[in-house]
């Protein structure tokens, strides 16, 4: 048997590396990101458009916007954490709340998994009679189960309470969710919204493509209907159009450009320009005169018609644009009119506004067809900008082929991921494999700079793009797989991201880090194993310190500063964006953040802190520093730069809330594998029941919360509808009067009939009456959710009085219509010039397309100047809150 230092049969172990492991880290990585951070809070100060863009961007509405920040290197720092979370609600979305709001939860989760495991699991560590060394002593395996096997027992207790507490976590912010975003769709900012009151159908059999048909399901709630149809032959069209006509507007730029640089040209060799651009602004002069007053007619801009513009005949590009636009304008208007006539073959996907919220949440919580899976995917709240239009298209029976070939897709993606990181990892070892096989000894040859760059670099890259490519083919999955929307796309992505996460950066890197010095061990000592286990395994947490260290100050850092992505920005912008529109575009369009590949990113480090709470604690702690610093740059980032594009009505949050269970399970199974390990009968025993224990509150926590969580409540939007009705708040969109919200007479509790405003009299009281419960202190409010956190409280906090724009009848008519069916033909942007070339261009181009040189001028340097802060320019198109 062993004794209590860590020696076996086979001689002294390897002496442990953990604390000089943790300084090497740490020192290169402390400084990387102190030097990021230090250009950060210089450039903060004076490039307002990428640290700060969000608070005056023209883009954006006054609502949307955020306060300035004092512009000092550090006294801005205050005033950004004096704005409280919710902001991110009032001011962007839901999702951008919730998202800083887990990266906070989750903070919490650490924070105070160090308060419950460290002041127990520490001193019984470190006095464990393992004999470990340095970092080791405070884990799990400097605890001999020969000797102290007994104090497993304070193990198991500490990880009920972490765990529990877990747990208790989680079904708290679910409750939470549930609350808030009850309250967030139910305010009139929200439900207002045509996407509110519509609902989308999918695998819907032929014989219900039809109106009356559906009409005679729905009844009267049902007020417009889209039946999509067969877009191929409009998408073609209206894609070569655009396409033709973005080319005229560059041929037409460049044309200027050329015109006004042999102008300067001749300027500067003593020509008298001014006269000549007079008698040329004056006359009525035929197509492209003025600009032959400095360009030959080859000099003009010219392309060749064959593919890929390298074969083919050669031709002026703006004349040839301009004949095949008065082609194909035309022939795209007629095959909108043609789709609009019902002469395409309809499609199984049906879209239906129904009168009211609540008539579309019981529409889409109906069991709507007798025959399975038939009209049983249905979405609500979808906007039409986020609809996947080729998946509508799909059948039924294609959807669960499509599912199951896309799910095992995945799950031999997640295991063979492995190869290609392998072979990255083989690249990174050449010297060592040019010594041990004679075959490769020619690299050896390499010069020792290139081969540097090989074995350092180049690794490095590779593996940064494989894991960049993980997301990406789990999005174009989630397409393949049939999902209607962008939104489902980005869940169906956080799902299978999480599952990468977990089993390839965690569960196979514990593997491969612990196991080959594991097993060599256990064949040289095979009497041992149960110790040998027991003091190995926990061991892998050290690459997990490294693993926190390297992602909390160097991720962190960069979502903050965004360095890289600022140089990027300015590279494209100075010197890449050529044309006005590219100019606009990127000076307009924020950044949004991917919920579907940064959200398990975050979850996978809350799971591995989780599974290691209680095998080593003290890796809580730089969990702990990297959850803070995570906040802290995403918090910075939601309120200052990004924009949301895809919403989810936050479900994003409890998907990764109850991701997190695996992190318990996982924590679980790895401490009854221990104990089993080290022949502790009553920890085992003990560990197996918070185990059933575990699995039948996640049960039940899914049985009672899952229908909320999808679902609204029938008896709160009744509750809103009558209350937006008697005062008068129902706004526009329901100003037609052929709404029906409630009933004119109900039932009490007591069987008398109230009416309407008696209803709505009792309702105010409820409320009150909730509102009216102490504020209570710390403890209660965190373990009470459903009083503290309930519906009513929760409503306060969500704009309540900011209004819609009204509908106009062509935007309700063309809401759900597939976008090249209503896509008109784009507005040329070109910019002025002194020698008037783009006025004749308008004059000429105008008679075919919309052309303008109205907010873009051409300097006599040749470059292009606009108002990026002035007025909007001529591009620009209001943001229609669907």
């Amino acid at each position: 048997m062993s004794n209590n230092n860590n020696t076996s049969s086979t001689g002294e172990t390897a002496e442990s590396s953990s604390l000089s492991a943790l300084v090497s880290t740490l020192a290169p990585v402390a400084v990387i990101s102190g030097a990021y951070l230090a250009v950060f809070l210089i450039l903060r100060r004076s490039k307002r458009r990428y640290y700060a863009p969000r608070t005056y961007l023209g883009s954006l509405r006054e609502s949307e916007r955020s306060p300035p920040l004092p512009n000092g290197l550090f006294n801005w720092i205050g005033s950004f954490w004096r704005i409280p979370d919710i902001y991110a609600l009032q001011h962007q979305s839901l999702d951008a709340y919730l998202y800083i709001r887990y990266l906070q939860m989750a903070l919490v989760l650490c924070f105070v998994g160090c308060i419950i495991t460290w002041p127990v699991l520490f001193p019984i560590n470190a006095t464990g009679g393992g004999g470990q060394k340095e970092l080791d002593i405070l884990s799990y395996s400097n605890v001999n189960p020969d000797t102290h096997k007994n104090r497993y027992f304070a193990h198991v207790f500490v990880s009920w309470a972490y765990f529990g507490f877990v747990m208790y976590l989680i079904m708290r912010e679910c409750i939470f969710y549930i609350n808030l975003r009850q309250a967030f769709l139910l305010s009139p900012f929200y439900s207002e919204r045509i996407s509110s009151r519509t609902v989308l159908f999918t695998c819907v059999p032929d014989n219900y493509l039809n109106e009356a048909k559906l009409r005679q399901v729905f009844g009267q709630n049902a007020k417009n209907i889209w039946i999509t149809a067969r877009t191929d032959e409009v998408d073609d069209l209206v894609k070569e159009r655009d396409k033709v006509a973005m080319k005229l507007e560059k041929a037409e730029i460049k044309l200027i450009k050329l015109a006004n640089k042999a102008r300067q040209k001749a300027i500067k060799n003593g020509a008298n320009a001014s006269e000549a651009d007079k008698q040329a602004i004056t006359g009525d002069a035929e197509s492209g005169s003025i600009a032959a007053r400095w360009l030959s007619a080859k000099s003009r801009p010219t392309h060749r018609t064959g593919p890929l513009g390298l074969i083919g005949k050669k031709v002026d590009t703006i004349n040839w644009c301009r004949a095949e636009l008065e082609r194909l304008i035309p022939e795209a208007e007629a095959v909108q009119a043609k789709y609009r006539s019902g002469a395409f073959k309809n499609i199984p996907g049906v879209f239906i506004e129904f009168t009211s919220q609540q008539a579309a949440e019981a529409a889409a919580q109906m069991l709507a067809h007798h025959q399975g899976l038939h009209m049983s995917n249905r979405v609500v709240g979808i906007r039409p900008s986020e609809v996947i239009w080729k998946s509508l298209a799909v059948p039924w029976w294609q959807l669960v082929i499509r599912r199951y070939i896309v799910l095992a897709f995945i799950a031999a993606l997640i295991i063979f991921w492995a190869i290609p990181v392998a072979v990255v990892g083989a690249i990174s070892n050449i010297n060592y494999l040019a010594t041990e096989y004679s075959w490769l000894s020619w690299l050896t040859d390499i010069p020792k700079v290139i081969l540097g760059v090989i074995t350092g670099l180049l690794p490095s890259v590779a593996l940064a793009i494989l894991m960049s490519l993980v997301p990406i083919i789990m999005r174009l999955c989630a397409k393949l797989a049939g999902e209607p929307s962008i939104s489902g796309v980005e869940l169906f992505t956080q799902n299978a991201y999480f599952a990468f996460q977990v089993i390839q950066v965690f569960l196979v890197t514990t593997l491969s880090s612990s196991a080959p010095a594991v097993i060599e061990q256990i064949i040289n000592a095979p009497n041992e194993t149960p110790r040998i286990l027991a003091q190995g395994l926990p061991k892998a947490s050290n690459f997990y310190i490294t693993y926190f260290i390297v992602q909390g100050l160097t991720i962190a850092t960069s979502v903050l500063t965004q360095v890289v992505g600022f140089f990027i920005f300015t590279v494209l912008y100075k010197f890449l964006a050529n044309t006005p529109r590219a100019l606009y575009q990127k000076w307009s369009n924020l950044s949004a953040i991917s919920w579907g590949s940064t959200m398990p990113v975050y979850t996978n480090i809350v799971v591995i802190a989780i599974t290691y709470s209680c095998i080593a604690p003290l890796m809580l702690g730089w969990a702990t520093i990297a959850m803070f610093l995570f906040y802290f740059a995403w918090r910075y980032n939601v309120f200052f730069v990004t924009d949301t594009q895809i919403d989810t009505r936050g479900l994003i949050y409890p998907k990764a809330l109850k991701q997190l269970f695996v992190g318990v399970y996982l924590g679980e199974i790895c401490m009854l594998g221990l104990f089993i390990a080290g022949t502790a009968p009553g920890p085992v025993i003990l560990m197996v029941i918070f185990i059933i224990f575990t699995v039948l509150f996640h049960y039940s926590l899914n049985t009672a919360l899952d229908p909320l969580l999808y679902n609204m409540p029938m008896s709160l939007l009744a509750e809103e509808e009558s209350v937006r009705l008697l005062d008068g708040e129902a706004g526009a969109s329901h100003s037609n009067g052929n709404d029906k919200f409630v009933d004119e007479h109900d039932l009490n509790g007591d069987g008398i009939v109230e009416s309407a405003e008696e209803q709505v009299a009792h309702s105010r009281a409820a409320r009150k009456a909730a509102a009216a419960h102490s504020k209570g202190n710390f403890l209660t409010r965190f373990l009470k959710p459903w009083i503290y956190s309930d519906y009513a409280t929760l409503r306060n906090l969500v704009p309540r009085h900011v209004s819609l724009p009204q509908y106009t009848p062509e935007i309700i008519e063309n809401a759900y219509n597939p976008p090249s069916v209503t896509s008109q033909a784009p507005l040329l942007w070109i910019p002025a010039d002194p020698a008037g070339v783009s006025k004749q261009e308008i004059a000429h181009t105008s008679k075919i397309i919309p052309i303008t040189d109205e907010g873009c001028i051409l300097n006599e340097k040749g470059k292009l100047e606009w108002d990026e802060e002035g007025t909007r320019p001529p591009v620009w198109e209001e943001k229609i809150l669907y």
